[in-house]
Formats: structure tokens, sequence, C-alpha cells
């Protein structure tokens, strides 16, 4: 494969070198004395526009598309700190399996120390491993922002690619220089750029490389993968549509998805496709189905040389529609050539509540090293490293009423300091601080100890910690970050001079225990839903959720449908093998399971008629629009409010209640005034700065106006012992607390005073 992308390489720059000036030499053949365009990239200030104008013509016009990618999107969060003992930063670059990289540009924007030799000093600029440029340091430009634009050859990319930047820097020409003097100093600022421009190449119709190019892994944008629908397209081919997306959802992760729909394949774009013999989407022409059967072939809207592929799904009847979404997400791994016939599909046991991959095992202690997923991860060098974050998702609904903590054993090893000083490990949960850990010295005895008994040496460089992690911190996503620092070793001048040999890690069987908590909380939280999906993926397959959608939905229901299904997937991690989609109009069918509403069209008017006991109503009349809050609240929450009111502006909100069919069953409906607006609600929940504003019972969205309120009814699901769930409850009223107190005191008074008559009384007879 890499062959292949150096082949298309070159082809893709070939009319480019042929372009150029007849004064510039072929890269094949540098003039005598000088370098070839890899051995010598262009830097050039952004002062000086004549250099960077002859960098372009050098190098020749790339062809493809160009993007931009800041430090964040390259794995930085911040700027980067450059300093004496730590004067290496690094950047991660990914390129998809289907581009080829034919231009490649960083500008970067630094700012450097006013106190240095600059005729000593510079910063070295590297691609993977390989020295692409040397950026001087002037006196002229020291203390201030400078701009700097580096030429990358295309040449030296691979999938996965690194740019490091080195400060080389002295402030003084004594030989005993300290590295840690503070003069020795660069910060690389966030408003760095690398521009990359890429061309597409066309990958062989191969099922093998699935999930591949319909997203890959290389890439970090969000997924935004078109699918093609027929006209009209019944419940039971939406259902096989959403168990791809949840697929597809699931591989996203992080990064999030949407799924647009259509009735033709995109010309710009890689698509899904679903196809029957009465039902087949425009522009789709596919031989006999001759049973369920799973296709890739190029996309027929667009260009051969685009490399555009749209992979099919196909069926003589929706069940066979189903067994191949089915066979897609469970078998692609055995799937080889451009076309599979399923023959079976087995979805295997039903799940347990609470076992998605996703969420961390609260049964039993868990280790570090299921939480990660390369040991690496767990290990940090340098004097000053940046923090090993864990990361943890947890069932959201864990109630602590037998303990207010929970334990965390860290055990970590690092280079021990030959003397006492500052070096620290600092342990925190979610950015707030947990503990303070002094790193101790070396044992000198443990040299001795290494030397006469081996299997009692070498704990002088470890430690560990058992810390209590107040509950209130932890939530459903976690981070755990655990920050080494190593301080000067100097006790003196020219004494030890520091070497790059600092290294620390947390070890992998460091573990965190939930087990004594349960499941139980008040509901509804649409924090829950909006940063888990919970109650629906309490069950990873969504076995107890159904998808209630208008009866007869457009594109954007259909849209919403999709990519709230690749949502659970990504809460989950797997995807919603089980899932039940009815229309608003068979909602009887469903009436044991936590439901999922898109709220327009008959689903809105299935919500008009739960609506005397929603928080909020969205109903739509010939004209306007009516918004009202429900005047039958119980008494003991206050005076009954109401409000209603004619709007000619978008209008979407999240809904949640309990369920008016079944007790403890939780409806959360997407409802808004106008289909097209829906997609307000998904912006929402793809927004990391925006999901944290959805909560309680009501989350209204006004364009890009977030406003959560608790507004309606609560109620309780999960399981409590029975003397838990008495604490509880009568907890909430110091009346009755004060009752209990008197009563429980009065019983074991009672009781004292009856032993101790027993005890008399039997003293008496003897």
């Amino acid at each position: 494969m890499r062959l292949l992308r150096h082949v298309c390489w070159g082809l893709l720059l070939l009319g480019g070198w042929v372009a150029q000036s007849v004064n510039a030499l072929p890269a094949e053949e540098p003039a005598r004395g000088t370098q070839s365009p890899a051995a010598q990239p262009a830097a050039s200030s952004s002062s000086a526009p004549a250099q960077s104008t002859d960098a372009t013509i050098s190098t020749g016009a790339p062809a493809g598309i160009a993007r931009d990618l800041t430090l964040k999107q390259m794995g930085v969060y911040g700027p980067i700190k450059l300093r004496g003992q730590d004067p290496n930063g690094t950047l991660n670059v990914a390129v998809r399996n289907d581009e080829v990289v034919t231009g490649a540009r960083l500008r970067l924007v630094y700012t450097y120390s006013p106190s240095l030799i600059y005729a000593l000093s510079h910063l070295k600029v590297f691609l993977n491993g390989e020295v692409v440029a040397t950026l001087p340091m002037d006196k002229e430009q020291a203390g201030q922002m400078v701009s700097k634009e580096v030429v990358l050859d295309p040449r030296l990319f691979t999938d996965f690619n690194r740019i490091g930047v080195q400060m080389i820097a002295h402030y003084t020409l004594d030989h005993c220089e300290d590295p840690y003097h503070t003069a020795l100093w660069t910060d690389i600022s966030p408003d760095t750029v690398l521009t990359l421009t890429t061309s597409s190449i066309a990958l062989p119709n191969s099922l093998a490389l699935l999930p591949a190019p319909f997203f890959d892994r290389r890439d970090n944008r969000q997924l935004t993968l078109p699918f093609v629908l027929p006209a009209h397209a019944d419940a039971a081919t939406l259902r096989a549509a959403g168990v791809v997306s949840s697929w597809f959802g699931a591989l996203a992760g992080w990064r999030g998805a949407r799924f647009p729909v259509a009735q033709m394949p995109p010309a710009d774009a890689h698509a899904i496709a679903f196809a029957l013999p009465n039902a087949m989407p425009e522009g789709v022409k596919l031989d006999e189905i001759k049973g369920p059967t799973v296709i890739v072939m190029a996309n027929p809207a667009s260009p051969p040389e685009s490399g555009r592929k749209l992979l099919v799904l196909a069926g003589r009847d929706t069940k066979e529609l189903q067994e191949a979404a089915n066979a897609l997400v469970l078998g692609q791994v055995g799937m080889s050539g451009d076309e599979a016939i399923v023959k079976s599909v087995d979805l295997g046991p039903e799940r347990r509540p609470y076992d998605a991959p996703n969420w961390a095992p609260v049964n039993r202690p868990v280790s570090f090293k299921e939480l990660v997923t390369d040991p690496s991860q767990l290990e940090a060098a340098g004097f000053n490293p940046p923090p090993i974050r864990v990361d943890m998702r947890l069932p959201p609904d864990l109630f602590a009423w037998a303990r207010h903590s929970v334990p965390l054993n860290v055990h970590y090893r690092y280079t021990a300091p030959s003397n006492y000083n500052d070096s620290v490990l600092n342990i925190g949960v979610n950015d707030q601080l947990l503990r303070s850990v002094r790193l101790r010295p070396a044992d000198p005895s443990g040299v001795e100890r290494q030397f006469n008994v081996p299997l009692l040496s070498g704990s002088e460089a470890r430690g560990a910690e058992e810390i209590r992690v107040p509950a209130l911190r932890i939530g459903s996503t976690n981070q755990f970050q655990f920050q080494f620092h190593m301080d000067s070793q100097k006790t003196g001048l020219c004494v030890s001079a520091a070497t790059d040999s600092a290294r620390a890690a947390v070890d992998p069987d460091s573990t965190i225990d939930f087990s004594q908590f349960v499941h139980y909380t008040v509901m509804p939280n649409l924090a829950f839903f909006a940063t888990s999906g919970f109650p629906f993926t309490r069950m990873a397959d969504l076995a107890d959720t159904a998808v209630v959608m208008p009866d007869a939905p457009d594109a954007h229901d259909e849209e919403a449908l999709l990519t709230m299904l690749g949502q659970m997937g990504r809460w989950s991690g797997l995807p919603a093998l089980r899932v039940s989609l009815v229309p608003a109009s068979a909602v009887e069918s469903v009436r044991d399971r936590d439901l999922l509403v898109i709220g327009t069209g008959s689903a809105s008017e299935l919500m008009a008629k739960w609506g005397k006991g929603l928080p909020m109503l969205i109903e739509r009349s010939e004209n306007d629009l009516s918004v009202r809050e429900p005047t039958d609240r119980p008494k003991d929450q206050g005076p009954v409010a109401r409000a209603a009111m004619s709007v000619n502006g978008p209008t979407t909100a999240f809904v949640s209640f309990q369920s008016p069919y079944t007790k403890g069953r939780s409806v959360v409906a997407l409802a808004a005034n106008a289909s097209d607006r829906l997609g307000d609600l998904l912006d929402v929940l793809a927004d990391d700065a925006k999901v944290s504003e959805v909560r309680g019972d009501l989350t209204v969205v006004r364009q890009k106006v977030v406003v959560g309120l608790a507004v309606g009814d609560t109620y309780y699901v999960g399981h409590l012992p029975w003397y838990a769930w008495l604490w509880v409850h009568i907890s909430r009223y110091p009346a009755l607390m004060a009752i209990a107190g008197i009563l429980a005191g009065l019983f074991v008074a009672l009781t004292v005073f009856w032993a101790l008559g027993r005890l008399a009384a039997h003293r008496l007879e003897r």
C-alpha cells in the first residue's frame, strides 16, 4: 500500500514538475554543489513574502485538496513549552488510506527567549526522524511572536507521521551550562497550523478493506457518511440502516458521526446504499439479488479517477436486508472480494445490563490495563512530561449509599532522584487534584541488596498510594491524570549535568473499585442521555429500546434517526443489533420499552396525545406554534405555572419524562416545529462545549443558546436494598429523620434496659 501511495504521488506531481520554471533543476538531478529538495526543505518567515513565493515556485503548485490542521487536531492541547531539560515537542499527523500527500506546509508560530546566544541557538524541525529545516533565532525578533513557514517534502509522509520540533539553545559559553536555566525557553503557539494537501487514490473494490474507505481510523475529523435510501423507506429498511449507522458511530468514537440521507449517491463522497428489488435507490443498478448481499462498487455518480466507493446492502425482502446489515457489522472481518452473499447470521446470546464495552465494569476492581489500548499510554519520559491520562466511562446511575468515596490503588515507577528534592507526582481526576506525592530518592542500601539478594531489590524506585476519590467527583465520563515532575538534581555549579534519562510509569495493575456501588438514580435526567445515552444504553445492543418515527418520515427525520443510533454506538461501543423501530401509529406494540421519539409529523401528534404530563409541548397549528408547560403538577412542587405563546422562529428541545405506558420506563423526545430543525439538536450532542448544558427534563435549543430546566415530575429507576431505600427516602424529610432518630434511640435504650434487667435477674437467681 505504501508503494502504491508513492507511485500515485509521483503521477500526481508530474504535471506540477513539468510546469516549473525552465531554470528549476529536476529533483532527480540536483546541480553540483546543491541539495535535492528532499534534503533542502524551504523555510521562510512571514515577514519575508519574497522567500515564501520562491519556495512555492521551487516546489510547484501541489495538486489536490488542502486542509488546515491545528495543534489540537495534531494531538496537542495548549501551547508546546520547550525548555532546556525538555527541548522536544511532537505533532502527530495521520493520512487516510485512500489519500496521498501532494504538498505540506507547516506555519510555525513561536516565541523564544531574549537572553540567548543567537549564533549558537536555533530550532530543528523533523519529519519522521529526518531533519527537514533549521530555523535560526535572530536577536531582532527575540521575545516577540515569530511566524515562519516550513515546506515539507510530501514524499516523506506515510500513514502515521511525527513532526518534531527541537530547541537547540545556549545562554552562555561556559563549559558547564545549566540546562535548567530559566533563559532556555521557547513556546510554540496554538496558532501553529499544518496545511496538508492531499489527493484521492482509487482503492480496489474489496470488502477486505472494510470499514475503509467509508471510515478510516487515521482520519481524526468528524465522520460524515451519506446513506442512500429508497424513497418512502419503510420501518424495516430504516432499522437495517440504523444498525449500520450505529456500527459506524461506534467505530468513529470520539470523532462523532453524521449520516445525511439522500435518494441517489452523492458525487463527492463515499456512501452506503440499501436496495430491494422493488425499492432501488436512484442511480444504483444491480443484477439479480440472490439473497442477503453486501457489495462494494465504484460510486456511479462520481468519475472513476475520484476513487469514491458505494457500499450496497441488498436483499430480496426487508428480512434479508436486515440479515445483510447484521452480517456487515458482525462478520465484515471474514469478507473478501467485491461481493458477499450471506448464508446465516447468529446474533449470539442476549447481553446483560451495563455490559457495554465502552463502560468499565462496576462489579469488581478494574485494572488500568483494561482502560488503555496500549501499555505505553501509561509511560512518560522527560523531566516535566505531559500527564499520563486514563479515560474511564461508567454507568451514570451509580449510587453510593453505603460509602462516599471510591478506593483508587495506584502503583508507579520512576527514575529515582539522587537526593531529596521537589520531584512529585500529582494525581487528579477530571482536572481536580486528589493528592500530591513526593518522589523519594534511591535507597543507598538498595545496591547492596540488589547484589546480594536480587529478589529484594528494585523497590527504591517504586511507590504505591491508596486514595479515596470523593464520589461527587466521579461522573459518567472521567479522566484520571498522573503528572510526574522530576526536579533538578544539580547541587552546585558544574555538578551533575542533566541527561535525558528521566522515566516514569503508572503500573498497569493499578486498580479502582466501584463494586460497593448500586444502580439507582432519579429520573428524568437529560444529562445522562447527552453524555452516555442512558437509559437506552443500559443494554448495550439497545434490547430495551424502541425508536418511534413519524409515519411518513422525510430525509431530516431519517438523518436524525441514523445519527442518534450512531451516537448510541459511540456511547456503548456496540451496534444496535436488537433495537426496535416503529412508526408512531404502532407505538402501543412497544409500550414495555424505553422510547426514543423523533417528534415531528405524526410523532409530534403522539406527543400532543401525551401532552398532559409533558414538561413542554410543541404544537403546530396552521400559522403558529404553541409552547406550554403542564398544569397538573403535584401540589408539593409549588404553585402551578403555565405559559402559552405563538412564535414564528425555529424551536427545538430535548424532552424527557416517564413513559405513559410502563412505570419506570423513560421517554426522550427530539421535538421540533419543523423536521429541518432537528439538526440543531444533533449539533448540540456533537459539541462538547454545549453538551454540558443539556440537563434536567427539558432542554430548549434556540440557535446557539442551550437552556436546561427541571420543570416536570421525577421518578426513580434501579434497585436498592429495602433498608437502604428506607434510609434514602426518609433522608429527604428532616422531620422524619428527627422522628426516626428519636425512635431509633428509644429502641436502643429499651433494648439495653431489657438486657440489663435480664442480667440482674440472672445474678439474683444465683
